[in-house]
C-alpha cells in the first residue's frame, strides 16, 4: 500500500470540553462502537464500577477526572482513527494546547444544561488560531437542559461558529426520544440506535412519537432549514462551517451517528510548519515531533515514553533517525501504538500515526526527529507558571526517589522546577493549582517518596537572556538582586519577582538585561 493511500486512511483528532461535559464518556463510546472494546467505563459513576479506559491514571480514577492527555486507536468503516483524550480542567490546560499541535480536527462537547463554558472557549479560541476543523456534539440530551435553539444560539454567539445541523434531538430531557438524521431524512430512537426509521414513515405513526412532540418537531425542521446552511465539506476544511450533533454518549445514542459522519468528513494528516519550511505528510522521508512525554504509564517497569506525532514519510521500527536537539542518531527498538495504557510494538506508522518511543531522560517536549535534515516544528506552546510553592523532602531517606521523581515529572511539563542561587532551596511552578496534589500524589505512588510544600511570596517567573544582555549589568543584577535569582532544570538564569513592582522596577533599573516570560526564547 503506498504512502498517500495510508495517509488518506487516517484520522487524528482531539475531544475537548469544560470539565464534566462527558467527553471521556464520549471517548468510550466512540471506542465501543469502533470495536475496540467490549464494555465502556463510565467516569464519576458509582453503578458503573469499571473505570475509563482513557483514565488510565490512578488519580484519574481515585478523582473522576482526565489529568493528562491519552493516546487510544482503533478501525472504523476502514479508516484507522487516532484519537487524543484530553483533560478538561483549566488547571491542566498546558497538556492539552501541546496535544492540539498535533491533531488534524477536533470535537468539542457541550453539555446540554450548561452549554458554553468558560474553559470550552479558551480552547475553541486555540483551535480557530491554528485552523482546525471542528465538530460539535452536544452531550446528555436525556438530562433536563437548555432549547436546542437556544444551545445552537449560544455556539454561535460566545464561540463565533457559523453551525450546520446534521442531526437534532426529539425532545430534550425527559421527553427526549432519539436522533433525526437530517441529511439522511432518518431517526434513531435512543433505546434502538442500531435500527433506522425513514422520517417520513415515523410522521405516520403516532406511536413512535407522542403526537404533541411530533408536531412540535416538524416545525422545527422547517425553522432549521430556513435558518441554518447546509453543511459543505470544503468550508468545514476551511474552519468557516462547524457541523452539530445531538445525543447522549452515556446511552449510546447519536454517538453512531457522529462517528459516521465524523469518518466521512473529517479531513486526513495534513502539512505542518517548522522554522525553514512547510513540510507535507506526503513527503517521503520521516519527521516527526514529541508533543507529549509520560512517565510510568507502567509502574512496575518504571518506563517512560515520548509521543511523537509523525508529520511525513513512514516510520519504520529499527531504522536509524536523526534527534535534531541531540544532534545524534537514534534507533527505536520498540515503538508501541497506544490504547490508553494498553500498547503494541509496531513495525510501520505513518503521516497521522502516534507512536510512543522508550525514553531514558533523552528527549524533551517539541523535539524533532528526521532522516538527517535539520527541522524544528513551531507552535508547540510552553506556559509561564501562575503558582509557586516550595517543595520538602518529608523522608530523607527517600531523597534519591525524590529527585528522580521530579525530575520525570517537570520532564513531562507538569510543572517546572526553580533552584534558588542563595539558598540551594528547590521551588515547584504551575499553571494550575491541582498540579500540586498531582505531583504529591504521584511522587508517593510511583516514586515511593513523600513531600509536602511551603508557600513562597513568588508572584512571577522571567527567563534572562544571558547571551544577548550586558553583561554588566547583567553582573549587577546577579548580586544585588540574589534572593531573586533562581535555575531552571536547563541551569537557565530565572529572575522570580515578588511582586509586579518588583519586576517593573527591575526591568527598569536594569534596561540592558533581558527578560522572557517563557523559557523558549
Amino acid at each position: 500500500m503506498n504512502l498517500n493511500k495510508n495517509i488518506n486512511l487516517r484520522r487524528t483528532f482531539g475531544i475537548i470540553s469544560h470539565p464534566d461535559a462527558g467527553k471521556t464518556t464520549l471517548t468510550e463510546k466512540l471506542l465501543l462502537y469502533g470495536g475496540a472494546i467490549n464494555e465502556a467505563g463510565a467516569v464519576k459513576s458509582n453503578k458503573i464500577k469499571k473505570t475509563a479506559t482513557s483514565d488510565f491514571m490512578e488519580i484519574e480514577k481515585q478523582r473522576g477526572i482526565s489529568v493528562s492527555t491519552s493516546v487510544l486507536s482503533f478501525n472504523y468503516l476502514d479508516k484507522k482513527i487516532n484519537i487524543l483524550d484530553t483533560p478538561g480542567h483549566k488547571d491542566f490546560a498546558e497538556d492539552t494546547y501541546r496535544t492540539l499541535t498535533a491533531v488534524d480536527s477536533v470535537i468539542v462537547v457541550i453539555d446540554v444544561a450548561k452549554g458554553v463554558e468558560e474553559q470550552t472557549e479558551k480552547l475553541v479560541k486555540v483551535c480557530k488560531m491554528r485552523k482546525i476543523p471542528i465538530m460539535i456534539f452536544v452531550n446528555k440530551c436525556d438530562r433536563e437542559g437548555k432549547d436546542a435553539f437556544d444551545l445552537m444560539d449560544e455556539l454561535e454567539k460566545k464561540l463565533g461558529f457559523n453551525i450546520s445541523p446534521i442531526s437534532f434531538p426529539i425532545g430534550i430531557g425527559y421527553d427526549y426520544t432519539g436522533i433525526i438524521d437530517l441529511v439522511k431524512s432518518e431517526v434513531q430512537f435512543k433505546d434502538d440506535d442500531k435500527s433506522k426509521y425513514k422520517y417520513k414513515s415515523i410522521i405516520n405513526d403516532s406511536s413512535k412519537i407522542d403526537d404533541s412532540i411530533n408536531k412540535s418537531l416538524k416545525e422545527d425542521l422547517e425553522l432549521i432549514e430556513g435558518i441554518y446552511p447546509k453543511f459543505e465539506y470544503n468550508k468545514y476544511l476551511n474552519c468557516e462551517i462547524q457541523p452539530v450533533f445531538f445525543g447522549s454518549a452515556l446511552h449510546n445514542s447519536g454517538v453512531n451517528l457522529m462517528l459516521e459522519y465524523f469518518t466521512k468528513y473529517a479531513p486526513p494528516p495534513g502539512k505542518k510548519e517548522s522554522k525553514n519550511r512547510i513540510v507535507h505528510p506526503s513527503e517521503e522521508k520521516f519527521t516527526g515531533f514529541i508533543f507529549k512525554i509520560h512517565a510510568n504509564m507502567d509502574p512496575k517497569h518504571r518506563d517512560r515514553l515520548s509521543f511523537i506525532k509523525i508529520v511525513s514519510g513512514e516510520f519504520k521500527r529499527n531504522s536509524m533517525y536523526y534527534h535534531v536537539r541531540g544532534k545524534k542518531k537514534i534507533r527505536f527498538s520498540s515503538p508501541n501504538s497506544f490504547f490508553a495504557d494498553k500498547k503494541e510494538i509496531v513495525e510501520k506508522s505513518y503521516p497521522g500515526d502516534i507512536i510512543g518511543v522508550h525514553d531514558t531522560g533523552n528527549f524533551k517536549i517539541g523535539d524533532s526527529f528526521s532522516e538527517g535534515e535539520e527541522i524544528e516544528f513551531i507552535g508547540i506552546p510552553s506556559f509561564s507558571p501562575e503558582h509557586f510553592k516550595y517543595i520538602i523532602n518529608n523522608d530523607p531517606l527517600k531523597t534519591k526517589q525524590l529527585s528522580k521523581g521530579i525530575k520525570q515529572l517537570i520532564d513531562e511539563g507538569v510543572a517546572q522546577l526553580f533552584t534558588l542561587k542563595l539558598n540551594g532551596r528547590k521551588i515547584i511552578g504551575t499553571v494550575g493549582m491541582l498540579q500540586f496534589d498531582v505531583i504529591k500524589y504521584r511522587l508517593e505512588h510511583e516514586y515511593g517518596a513523600k513531600c509536602s510544600y511551603e508557600n513562597v511570596n513568588i508572584k512571577k517567573a522571567c527567563w534572562i537572556d544571558t547571551s544577548n544582555s550586558n553583561n554588566e549589568q547583567l553582573k549587577s543584577l546577579i548580586n544585588y538582586k540574589s534572593k531573586f535569582i533562581a535555575k531552571d532544570k536547563d541551569n537557565k538564569i530565572v529572575f522570580l519577582a515578588d511582586s509586579e513592582f518588583t519586576l517593573i522596577n527591575t526591568k527598569h533599573k536594569y534596561e540592558g538585561v533581558i527578560f522572557h516570560e517563557k523559557s523558549e526564547f
